[in-house]
């Protein structure tokens, strides 16, 4: 088994590497003078079960690029089978028209990456499950609940705590996510009048008195959990606290979350935390390089991966 990093996320490349035991692979993934994508693998991968760590997080398209390019120097190194591990899958959110004349551009991209010559991907909490069908080859979508919970139990009074999920949408997932934790739960109904922007509507469920915890997969622009936050509160809620998998926080989100009335935001490191995410006052960064790394090393011995989550 070979591991191999692509410049989106080191530090978790690297935490996993550790946890499997097994050293990343030598290889240089840099930049010509006009930008483009330079990779060299430098040691033997013939025969080999290679694993590409990338997430496609932001620069979005730079780092699918890397991603492919690494693939096309590993299938021409004659690599016996490629692995795509991508912790976040960027362009999830594109995944239907959303009006005449859209494209579906998570489609598009599984398509670069089955093209590329990937043999199978392994990625965590994709946005729609049904994205696991827009690739043709093997799709396993792991999930950060068991993650999640062990740290919620640890933290927070088990007999007062409340899921919420955001929107309609999450619910399933908000739902799976109480029930590890032996929880109630809360749904936030919103209506959002513009991309970016939400406006939350009301509260299904009684709040009162307990310790929320909103639940989602992606967190943006932060606008959502902060509206989300303050209208708990005005429901009585003791205490809000969200879980996240995915920190994307473009824009003045880090400030917006920092500033809010939210106790806590818990995320995990799919994508790699900037400095403002490390030096935030009420943003944590949890690690699932042990869950890949797990994931990871059941691929390579073909054994069951979705038993983790049993």
């Amino acid at each position: 088994m070979k591991l191999v990093a692509g410049n989106s996320n080191r530090p978790l490349a690297e935490a996993i590497a550790a946890y499997l035991n097994v050293p990343l692979a030598k290889a240089q993934v840099r930049r010509f003078a006009d930008m483009e994508v330079f990779v060299e693998i430098q040691e033997n991968v013939r025969g080999e079960d290679v694993f590409i760590i990338q997430s496609t997080s932001f620069p979005t398209n730079d780092h699918i690029m890397e991603l492919l390019i690494i693939t096309d120097a590993l299938r021409r190194s004659s690599a016996r089978r490629i692995t795509a591990v991508v912790p976040y899958f960027g362009y999830a959110r594109q995944d239907r028209r959303m009006s005449g004349r859209t494209p579906i551009s998570a489609k598009l991209v599984a398509n670069l990456i089955t093209h590329a010559g990937v043999d199978r991907v392994l990625t965590l909490d994709l946005h729609a499950g049904q994205i696991q069908g827009f690739f043709d080859i093997p799709t396993d979508n792991l999930f950060s609940a068991p993650i999640l919970a062990r740290d919620i139990k640890e933290r927070l009074d088990g007999g007062n705590r409340m899921v919420v999920s955001p929107d309609v949408g999450g619910v399933v997932r908000a739902r799976a996510l109480a029930k590890r934790i032996d929880a109630q739960l809360a749904i936030v109904d919103k209506r959002r009048e513009r991309p970016g922007e939400s406006e939350v509507m009301n509260i299904i469920g009684d709040v009162s008195g307990r310790s929320c915890i909103l639940v989602d997969d992606i967190v943006d622009s932060g606008g959502t959990l902060v509206n989300a936050a303050d209208a708990l509160l005005a429901k009585g809620a003791k205490e809000v606290y969200a879980y996240i998998t995915h920190g994307v926080l473009s824009g003045g989100a880090v400030a917006r979350i920092a500033s809010s009335r939210l106790k806590e935001l818990v995320i995990t490191d799919s994508i790699m935390p900037t400095e403002a995410v490390k030096v935030a006052r009420n943003i944590r960064v949890i690690s699932i390089a042990q869950l890949m790394g797990e994931a990871i090393g059941r691929t390579a011995t073909e054994s069951s991966v979705s038993s983790l989550f049993d």
